[in-house]
């Protein structure tokens, strides 16, 4: 049996409506699609852009930090090159004390140089300047320079001819010492007992 013409009417609109709702649910889920990938790629630029950022700031930090440690090496290169150029004159004025005639040894004039030593040697401790310690201790290569070898400790520093120094912990200028080789001083000839070398009496 035919519709009627109003009831066929509004089959047609329910029919539209229902493609129109499909049509329209098609295109929300293609939008939602669309949204998803655009969020993705925005987090995958989000991701380059603070790890790109990150690189910069560890370049920046690394270039600064090595700056600084240039500087400090220039600056005590320079603070070694005018050490070391003092240091002749602080050998002058040591040995110049040390062989002061006893009979000079209370005059004015003396206490004047020793102080000048004391005001010398403080100056350059604040500076960093360390005497090495030589007399007495084992040879260290890394700390001392051998100039020769004679009787005594085998390996035993047994004479400073020149104190050597280092700055806030750098060696600057070695000790220069002298050896021993390991025979015992009382070997030599001539040291042995004088009753044993007459004949014990």
């Amino acid at each position: 049996m035919p519709r009627e013409p109003e009831e066929q009417e509004h089959q047609e609109i329910e029919d539209t409506a229902g493609a129109s709702a499909k049509a329209g649910g098609a295109r929300t889920a293609d939008a939602m699609a669309a949204l998803e990938k655009e969020l993705a790629e925005a987090k995958k630029q989000a991701e380059e852009n603070l790890a790109s950022w990150q690189r910069s700031q560890a370049d920046f930090s690394n270039y600064r930090r090595r700056m600084v440690q240039e500087q400090q090496d220039r600056l005590l290169n320079a603070n070694a090159s005018l050490v070391c150029d003092l240091l002749p004159a602080l050998d002058d004025l040591e040995l110049a004390i040390n062989h002061i005639p006893e009979e000079h040894a209370k005059s004015k004039w003396v206490e004047g140089v020793r102080l000048v030593e004391r005001k010398f040697k403080s100056i350059l401790d604040k500076q960093g300047v360390k005497p090495v310690c030589a007399l007495g201790m084992a040879f260290d290569p890394a700390l001392h320079e051998a100039i020769k070898q004679e009787k005594g400790p085998e390996g035993a520093v047994i004479a400073e001819v020149q104190k050597g120094y280092t700055l806030n912990g750098k060696l600057i200028r070695p000790s220069r010492v002298i050896v021993g080789n390991g025979e015992d001083k009382k070997d030599e000839p001539g040291d042995e007992n004088p009753e044993e070398a007459g004949g014990g009496g």
